[in-house]
């Protein structure tokens, strides 16, 4: 059974009836670009089959779900939002109040919510959730779906509902995603340029079991981290920078932060080497460029772990493997 018969079925189950829409939004995967977005860089993300489905129907002035995932159900009023409550309760209200702050009028729905994307795995599992209920809203309150704004909305759902200092890159990614490609990523001015995956190339998304999360992880402290980086070399954010700009003033940064400010500067111009490498579908060029960004995020920005590091290592000793890193 598909993942549209399986929230159809749930539907008819707990309603009665069939959906009067079905929604979805993908997962992603970042090939290269990783901890560019917030410092109005370049990335290189794209969507995977995986996704958050929504089958749903009309209701007056309240959302009720039901998560199969999660076997739990929520359900709460458009005009008193609930801040507590479980964490994929926390991002459905967040998305009806960021909605709200921007001037959509919204209506209420129930329905029945599934995802397939792995919790906590770098897969994006809170900005597929984030669009869906997005486009739930916009299904039954009759307003245009702007892609790139509703990327905007959920991204400030994550910053202002949840207090979590994240970029756009996730959620852009999953409004906008383009089938066999990935889209180099603007993050400064939200522009997109599919970029081809080259023929007879697969993405291969690997699982080391050892999940994260972003509330709890050193995020907030890299941030700041390049902030005060780009601060001292007197830019309004990395991606102004190059290489060049931060060897003539390595002695007036703290060691720690000039490495984190190496890593961003360099993993933008990666990124870019890599969407002309896959214009010109140079499969080869691409994993060289994947291999360099895993290791600048290990030894520059210490973001991987001893696990991600033997995975990534195992993966390039097999021969099909052109480039392994981590997203």
């Amino acid at each position: 059974m598909n993942p549209i018969e399986r929230v159809v079925q749930a539907f008819e189950e707990h309603y009665g009836g069939r959906p009067a829409f079905i929604v979805q939004a993908p997962g992603r995967v970042n090939l290269i670009g990783e901890h560019t977005d917030y410092n109005d860089g370049f990335c290189l993300p794209m969507a995977i089959d995986r996704a958050t489905w929504i089958a749903l129907r009309p209701r007056e002035g309240a959302v009720s779900v039901h998560a199969l995932d999660m076997d739990d159900a929520a359900t709460f009023a458009l005009d008193a939002l609930p801040r507590d409550g479980a964490s994929w309760r926390r991002y459905v209200a967040g998305v009806a109040w960021a909605l709200q702050e921007n001037g959509y009028t919204l209506s209420g729905w129930e329905g029945v919510l599934r995802g397939d994307v792995p919790i906590g795995s770098g897969l994006s599992s809170s900005a597929a959730l984030e669009l869906a209920v997005a486009r739930a809203f916009a299904a039954v309150s009759g307003f245009a779906w702007d892609a790139t704004r509703m990327a905007q909305i959920a991204q400030q759902t994550e910053n202002r509902w949840l207090g979590l200092q994240t970029g756009i890159m996730d959620q852009l990614i999953s409004a906008n995603g383009v089938a066999g490609h990935a889209l180099l990523m603007d993050c400064r001015s939200l522009t997109l340029e599919p970029a081809p995956l080259p023929p007879g190339v697969a993405v291969v998304v690997m699982d080391t079991k050892t999940p994260r999360a972003l509330v709890t992880s050193a995020y907030n402290t890299r941030r700041a981290e390049c902030e005060r980086a780009a601060e001292a070399l007197g830019v309004p954010a990395l991606r102004d920078a190059g290489l060049a700009d931060l060897a003539r003033a390595a002695d007036r940064l703290d060691p720690v932060v000039l490495k984190r400010a190496r890593h961003v500067i360099s993993e933008n111009e990666r990124t870019l080497a890599a969407a002309a490498a896959m214009r010109a579908h140079d499969a080869v060029a691409l994993g060289r460029l994947m291999d360099a960004s895993h290791d600048s995020l290990r030894d520059d920005y210490e973001v991987t772990s001893a696990t991600l590091d033997a995975m990534v290592n195992s993966a390039r000793r097999q021969p099909a493997c052109l480039g392994a890193g981590m997203t």
